[in-house]
């Protein structure tokens, strides 16, 4: 089984990071929303680094996959005995 983590993981940080700077974007023009952090839209910026973090692992996720999909299978050694159950 040739799972990457980093490909659910970036999908799952991608959809929060969506939800996060729509929220974000929603509540943007909300007077006094924001006052407990100085005025900045703490939502919108960390769901973008969200969105970017889970973009970047997708891509490197596929990127793996790709290169391990190109890569000649590995030879198997007949002499020593089968493990496992």
């Amino acid at each position: 089984m040739n799972l990457d983590l980093r490909i659910p993981m970036g999908l799952m940080f991608t959809l929060v990071g969506m939800i996060l700077s729509a929220f974000g974007l929603a509540t943007n023009n909300r007077p006094g929303f924001y006052d407990s952090s100085l005025g900045i839209n703490v939502n919108l910026w960390w769901g973008l680094v969200l969105f970017a973090f889970g973009l970047t692992m997708f891509l490197l996720g596929r990127r793996g996959q790709k290169l391990q999909a190109s890569l000649p299978p590995e030879p198997v050694d007949e002499s020593t005995p089968p493990r496992g159950h």
